[in-house]
């Protein structure tokens, strides 16, 4: 049986007249990151402090942006780590796996 893992998401800070369109288009992609998973507050899904990131380098926040997440591929890096898989291949913060599969 397999153990649970947690979501990593991704941030970028949006300049708020931007949220909707940002959404808008990002929801067009369900088989890349996708739509947000959440947007605004990062206390309201567990992250404590912004600039201490888990994973990846902080992200600066400008005055006036809104933070958006959304889902990341190296939530499967979590669970290959809770789970003690032997051997995976994936891609580190930043460094994206490329295939020639359209999605």
């Amino acid at each position: 049986m397999f153990k649970l893992a947690y979501m990593v998401v991704t941030m970028r800070p949006v300049k708020s007249e931007l949220v909707s369109k940002v959404t808008e288009l990002t929801s067009q992609f369900p088989k890349a990151h996708g739509g947000p998973v959440h947007i605004g507050d990062p206390a309201a899904i567990g992250i404590t402090d912004i600039t201490k990131p888990d994973w990846g380098d902080p992200v600066p926040i400008n005055p006036g942006e809104i933070m958006i997440f959304h889902a990341c591929g190296v939530s499967a890096q979590e669970a290959i780590i809770n789970n003690n898989i032997p051997f995976a291949i994936t891609h580190a913060p930043g460094q994206m796996f490329i295939t020639d599969t359209p999605i």
